[in-house]
């Protein structure tokens, strides 16, 4: 099981961007290892207003409707996850975490999840999740 940020899925979906083959070569592997992806509902609004402001409504569509046949699962906040997120907002405020992010990692640690899908290695190397001592960054 992996928890998905914004960045490897609107990658995948652009061919223009830099990490597309990356990110597909990715979301492939583990679709062929029977892997769960999982992507915060906060990802799934951020990816949807990317792609639709990038690609147009045919590309966002497209995000949905692999949510929809379950390629990608969506994961939903709970309220334990979004006093941890303000916590981590609060802890990370110097950079900052940001809500999206900070649903990541709240995610992450409530699952026991430690595989990350992100391009934003930035924020994901700063942050020590209360589960573990670093999460993988993939790709």
């Amino acid at each position: 099981m992996i928890i998905c940020d914004t960045g490897p899925l609107v990658a995948a979906a652009l061919t223009d961007e830099p990490d597309n083959y990356a990110c597909n070569e990715l979301f492939a592997g583990f679709h062929m290892a029977g892997r769960r992806i999982l992507v915060p509902g906060t990802v799934v609004a951020e990816t949807g207003y990317l792609l639709n402001r990038k690609a147009g409504p045919r590309s966002e569509a497209f995000f949905l409707r692999a949510l929809a046949e379950g390629t990608f699962e969506s994961v939903e906040l709970t309220t334990v996850d979004f006093a941890r997120m303000a916590d981590l907002v609060t802890q990370y405020a110097d950079l900052p975490l940001g809500t999206t992010d900070a649903s990541v990692i709240a995610i992450a640690e409530r699952l026991d999840i430690t595989e990350v899908a992100t391009l934003d290695k930035r924020h994901f190397t700063v942050v020590r999740p209360a589960h573990v001592n670093a999460l993988t960054l993939l790709p």
